[in-house]
């Protein structure tokens, strides 16, 4: 891990691994968006408001996932003191929060024709809105580390990443937990509930808004390393 804590080490992996990460993860989105949009079938009970799941299922997969990042970040941080550990939670946390506003909202859009409301108080739902509000607070914490000069977080801010990460197993588990309007776990290692029609699609979305996710967390990491190298040497300058 510290093999890519100097700054100038990173940038000259994360430059190329962007492009190569964004263009192939855009392609995947809109091949798997188009394939769900034309070529598979409207399920028998949900008719054509099931495709959303194409944008839904992803977005909730890292909304959960991107949190997880910033846990391990916050833990690098605080165990290994990597200098870069804070740099990739602050540039986790925005893409974080609005795949978890799309996963609600699509959420939200896709229950009101199959369940009757926009909104339920049920454990899935409850607990990722949870998770918004955990996003927002980090990303708080962050500016304000930033504003106090820190390069990545501090260490209350990674501290409050790892108590928020006790969410995830809730989030996960909380169709198995409580009886719910939600649907329980679609898929699992012992394989899904899924038409296989409909199913494929979904892999090519999931994969590509993941490949998307990490060219925008290392497009973050590099304007976040720039922006830290500017003030610097605007603070050498204000002191010479």
């Amino acid at each position: 891990m510290h093999r890519f804590a100097n700054p100038a080490r990173f940038l000259k992996i994360a430059r190329p691994l962007t492009g190569w990460l964004f263009w192939p993860g855009l392609a995947l989105i809109l091949a798997g968006a188009a394939c769900g949009l034309l070529l598979t079938p409207a399920d028998y009970l949900q008719g054509d408001t099931v495709r959303i799941l194409y944008i839904h299922v992803p977005a909730a997969w890292l909304g959960m996932g991107g949190w997880a990042g910033i846990a391990i970040a916050a833990l690098m941080q605080l165990v290994w003191r990597h200098p870069l550990a804070g740099v990739a939670g602050r540039a986790i946390a925005a893409p974080g929060a609005l795949f978890t506003a799309i996963c609600l909202a699509t959420g939200s859009i896709w229950g009101r024709p199959t369940w009757g409301t926009w909104w339920e108080w049920d454990g899935r739902m409850t607990s990722m809105l949870v998770l918004l509000f955990l996003y927002l607070g980090y990303i708080a914490l962050a500016s304000a580390s930033a504003r106090d000069g820190q390069a990545g977080v501090s260490s209350v801010t990674a501290i409050f990443a790892l108590v928020g990460a006790v969410n995830i197993p809730i989030i996960n588990r909380s169709v198995v937990w409580w009886n719910s309007l939600h649907q329980g776990p679609s898929i699992t290692l012992r394989g899904s509930s899924i038409e296989g029609s409909l199913l494929w699609p979904l892999a090519l979305t999931l994969l590509g808004f993941s490949l998307w996710f990490g060219a925008i967390v290392l497009m973050r990491m590099r304007a976040i390393l720039a922006q830290n190298k500017v003030e610097a040497r605007l603070q050498r300058l204000a002191r010479g």
